[in-house]
């Protein structure tokens, strides 16, 4: 009876991570992002815009506050290029970015990718004025 108590509990979170994964990927204004920090390997998430920062929340977790909040002011596209077989999804590009914390890179889709790059340049003209 204990193990079968303990199987549904074990259900029970399993059943709400994988919900809360589905609610974040369908959720408004977010775009699926794999994020890959240092010499990490790649943590899938979603990534959604908020004002001047990018804020990455994993599948996998309980929190629900960002992981990354990425601020456009100081952030810097070093490369870009497409994921190669065996390193993610297909058709994914992958973003090298520096960001104040260190090198940072982002991988998403080509649309993703678009709306990455777009929401990068529509900074205003005196965003980057103190930058060094």
């Amino acid at each position: 009876m204990v193990a079968l108590d303990v199987f549904a509990g074990v259900s029970l979170v399993a059943a709400l991570l994988v919900v809360r994964g589905f609610a974040l990927a369908m959720s408004r204004g977010s775009v699926v992002c794999r994020v890959r920090a240092g010499n990490q390997g790649w943590k899938a998430g979603v990534a959604r815009y908020t004002g001047g920062e990018l804020h990455w929340i994993p599948f996998f977790g309980l929190r629900l506050r960002p992981r990354h909040a990425i601020a456009r002011r100081g952030l810097t596209v070093s490369r870009r290029r497409r994921l190669g077989s065996g390193e993610g999804p297909e058709g994914y590009w992958a973003v090298e970015c520096s960001v104040e914390r260190g090198p940072l890179a982002l991988a998403m889709s080509e649309d993703a990718l678009t709306g990455f790059l777009a929401w990068l340049e529509s900074a205003p003209p005196s965003a980057y004025l103190d930058a060094a």
